[in-house]
């Protein structure tokens, strides 16, 4: 069994010793190239070679090491298609392969969390059902009560010493973040480091993870497309809830046996959890990977992990829908001012409408129709742009500033795009971006005359006569503030 390191020194090292790996993997590479061995053979060698290493350190040290492979995980579809296997097979192995922690370090932390008797309430296996970035699941029976009948449990338990481990990794994971740029087209992460670190120590308190998803499992209740577990107790360190019998995500997302209709129907799933959880929790799911979602025998979808979410008490931001919106119906003088009053584009930035909108374009494009068929291709060719220095979307990018407060939302779009191109799945985004975002309907009912509401009642007849269930509800007005449910 493999323990998770806490030593600073050790763990630093780890880490620190990539870049140094890669410089001298590219070196020896060199120097097959003048030996006389194919450039296109020798840089795949070093690609691989590299990826392997940094997966096999990221999936060992645990901790804010892990949590960065998983959310670089989701980008896989950027690669190209050479590069994209060896990224697939280590990265994607991330979501649960973490080395476990032996059962007397479990047991150490059910005695301190829950008392020597812990044992008189929850069963547990020992052999751990997953092993993540901060914790392991322990599949188990819970009593409420002493005489209470036994229930099918999911035990989350944190690793010990993972706190002082993630400060630790947060002050190298910026030297692996620019290392990733020599990778391929998945770009300097450093931004994604920075909001690892803010929000870390929330994904720690599994009381406050507790009642992020006892929102979710209330507003989700008898959902057609979405299960989200029970919580049924939680202290600082330990989270029981609901077992849910199902495959998880991240082994079948790349299987070819699953049929159109079932990617096309995980696909919407994942963009309904994400959608509808801000109007009807306050809170929107901030890690979308694959191993944070299981495939059910009645095909739905559950959802898993509410340590990193993104409050939202009003909604989907209004702002966002409606630049979407505006750059959908080409309102070139609305967008620019727009985007300089929101802060996004300086005054005097020197960038011009059409490059604007033509940066944009995908946000638009896939609202553009009924449906819209995300694939890897589409990914890529945008990909290719941004990475290109001459390219207009390039130049944008340059001078563009996104608002701290939009800073996890749009990491959370980009994990919830990738997935989306890894399933290859056609989704009815218009419609549920018309149900879900005010801003976006708002701009959009503008812009055709009609009234918002008119909008809504037929985005939300729309997506019943789909799927059934929450869409049918009558609408809910946008949370003021948190309640705890």
């Amino acid at each position: 069994m493999v323990t998770l390191r806490t030593n600073s020194l050790l763990r630093g090292a780890r880490l620190a010793a990539l870049p140094g790996m890669y410089a001298g993997r590219t070196a020896l590479g060199v120097a097959k190239k003048v030996g006389g061995a194919p450039a296109e053979a020798v840089a795949e060698e070093v690609q691989r070679r590299t990826v392997e290493q940094l997966c096999r350190t990221l999936g060992e040290l645990k901790g804010g090491a892990l949590k960065l492979g998983q959310a670089l995980s989701v980008l896989e579809a950027v690669l190209p298609e050479e590069l994209a296997a060896p990224y697939r097979a280590t990265l994607n192995a991330l979501q649960h392969a973490a080395p476990p922690l032996p059962w007397t370090t479990v047991e150490r932390v059910l005695v301190a969390e829950l008392g020597p008797d812990w044992s008189t309430r929850l069963t547990l296996e020992h052999a751990p059902a997953g092993a993540a970035s901060i914790g392991q699941v322990h599949r188990g029976q819970w009593r409420a009560t002493a005489d209470a009948d036994p229930v099918a449990v999911a035990v989350k338990v944190q690793y010990p010493g993972v706190a002082k481990a993630l400060q630790s990794d947060l002050r190298q994971l910026r030297r692996i973040a620019r290392l990733l740029g020599h990778l391929g087209h998945l770009a300097d992460a450093t931004g994604l480091v920075d909001e690892l670190a803010a929000r870390l120590d929330e994904e720690l308190d599994y009381e406050r993870e507790a009642d992020n998803q006892r929102r979710f499992a209330s507003a989700f209740v008898d959902d057609p497309m979405v299960v989200v577990p029970a919580v049924h107790h939680a202290t600082s360190k330990v989270l029981v809830t609901g077992w849910l019998d199902g495959i998880p995500l991240s082994s079948r997302i790349h299987d070819a046996g699953l049929t159109r209709v079932e990617r096309d129907r995980i696909g919407t799933a994942l963009v309904h959890a994400i959608y509808a959880g801000p109007e009807l929790t306050g809170l929107m799911h901030g890690d979308p990977h694959p191993g944070n979602f299981l495939l059910l025998a009645d095909g739905r979808v559950g959802v898993l992990d509410f340590g990193a979410v993104h409050r939202l008490p009003g909604g989907i931001p209004a702002p966002l829908g409606r630049n979407a919106a505006l750059v959908l119906n080409g309102d070139e003088a609305g967008l620019m001012e727009a985007m300089t009053g929101l802060g996004f584009l300086a005054p005097d930035a020197p960038v011009t409408v059409a490059e604007v909108i033509d940066y944009l374009s995908p946000m638009s494009e896939v609202f553009r129709g009924s449906t819209f068929t995300f694939t890897r291709r589409w990914l890529r060719e945008e990909a290719v742009k941004l990475a290109n220095p001459r390219s207009s979307s390039h130049t944008v990018a340059s001078h563009l500033r996104l608002p701290p407060e939009y800073l996890m939302l749009h990491r959370v779009a980009l994990g919830l795009v990738g997935l989306l191109c890894q399933l290859e799945a056609t989704v009815p985004l218009r419609a549920m971006e018309l149900r879900w975002s005010p801003g976006f309907r708002d701009g959009m009912a503008e812009h055709l005359g009609v009234d918002s509401d008119d909008l809504l009642a037929q985005a939300t007849t729309e997506l019943a006569l789909r799927h059934g269930g929450p869409t049918a509800r009558p609408v809910r007005p946008a949370r003021k503030g948190l309640v705890a449910v």
